[in-house]
């Protein structure tokens, strides 16, 4: 048991904190959606569980919003395994409702921030101070929240995935431009002086082109869905004549199955595939033979390999706050369910519907 806590207080049933001789009350019950078993939206449950017990060098968040993400339909499905039963999502904003000693150093109580740790989808997260990110003032919590995952993922895609194999001024093909983290990751590449190559469905091309890619190609939308039908272009062709034939030196790919073998015949000589979701499913097994022709590269990053240190993480981040609130760049919200309507959510993403960030609101 910690002898020294920070709170706020808060309603419903609660417990006492103590912090040298003030007092203060936070609930010992929250809702939060669980998952209980693997399987399609409907197996998430919005429950009444216990608040997280706060643990020495932990901070405690009264979320405001929760994000999500494709990997948290892959880890509700049974994609990506995960321990039975668990509460969903990963991304989280709100204001800092407790504090630990070892915490301080973090965040003070009241403090508006933003974190990414497993277990979101809930009215309060207990997160490890480090992962603790303070929010700029001209940052709303909404476009925080859209900025824990996808957009430190691509911040991670544009400056560091690609191991330095692509440089200023040379192309870059970013396929799902119209929506998710390569919208942002678009505008990014832009920032860093690539030149962009967008692909995007017909619905979403005016959100594509916002981004300022330098060339687009449209694709049809898969019958019955709002996926783009990546055998409605020859994408590479057109790559190899937007690139005068040399190809791309990193393709940024969050599509998977439909869209791998488009991304190693774009390439430049020792150009870099970066895998980075499974949109259309997962990329099957191939042989590495199908490097050799242009001696490319491949890689599978995941955000968590981009941001080990507290050092990298407040760059990563602080660079975002700093182009919001420029205005260089654009974050989209594109829709807020309330959580207690939590399967809907994953219903729209996995439907193609996003044009933006998709968040639920806590606190209905």
């Amino acid at each position: 048991m910690l002898s020294r806590l920070v709170a706020i207080a808060s309603g419903g049933p609660h417990r006492v904190a103590r912090h040298g001789r003030s007092f203060a009350a936070l609930p010992t019950t929250m809702r939060a959606a669980m998952i209980r078993e693997t399987g399609p939206s409907s197996v998430m449950k919005v429950e009444t569980v216990p608040v997280p017990e706060l643990k020495p060098g932990q901070v405690l968040v009264r979320n405001e919003y929760a994000g999500l993400n494709f990997i948290d339909t892959y880890h509700r499905s049974g994609l990506y395994a995960r321990d039975l039963p668990f509460i969903g999502g990963q991304e989280g904003a709100g204001i800092v409702a407790a504090v630990s000693p070892e915490a301080e150093k973090f965040c003070k109580v009241g403090d508006r921030v933003a974190y990414t740790i497993l277990q979101t989808y809930s009215e309060y997260a207990a997160v490890p101070g480090a992962k603790i990110i303070p929010v700029a003032d001209a940052v709303p919590l909404d476009v925080a929240t859209a900025c824990m995952v996808q957009g430190l993922t691509a911040h991670y895609l544009t400056h560091s995935a690609h191991a330095d194999l692509i440089k200023p001024g040379e192309w870059m093909l970013i396929h799902g431009t119209g929506s998710g983290a390569c919208q942002w990751a678009a505008q990014i590449a832009k920032i860093k002086g690539y030149k962009v190559i967008g692909t995007c469905a017909k619905n979403k091309e005016a959100i594509a082109r916002a981004t300022g890619v330098d060339e687009l190609i449209v694709l049809d939308e898969v019958p019955g869905t709002s996926y783009e039908d990546y055998t409605s272009q020859d994408i590479v062709k057109q790559v190899m004549e937007i690139t005068n034939g040399v190809g791309v030196h990193a393709v940024i790919d969050g599509i998977g199955k439909a869209t791998y073998e488009i991304a190693l015949n774009s390439l430049a000589a020792r150009g870099i595939f970066v895998s980075f979701g499974n949109a259309s499913g997962a990329v099957p097994a191939y042989p590495p033979l199908k490097h050799i022709g242009k001696s490319s590269y491949m890689t599978r990053p995941k955000l968590l390999e981009y941001t080990r240190t507290r050092e990298e993480l407040l760059w990563r981040s602080e660079d975002l706050w700093k182009w919001i609130s420029e205005g260089t760049l654009r974050v989209t919200v594109d829709k807020t369910f309330p959580l207690s309507r939590v399967s809907e959510g994953h219903d729209y993403l996995e439907a193609g519907k996003s044009t933006g960030k998709v968040v639920y609101k806590i606190d209905e």
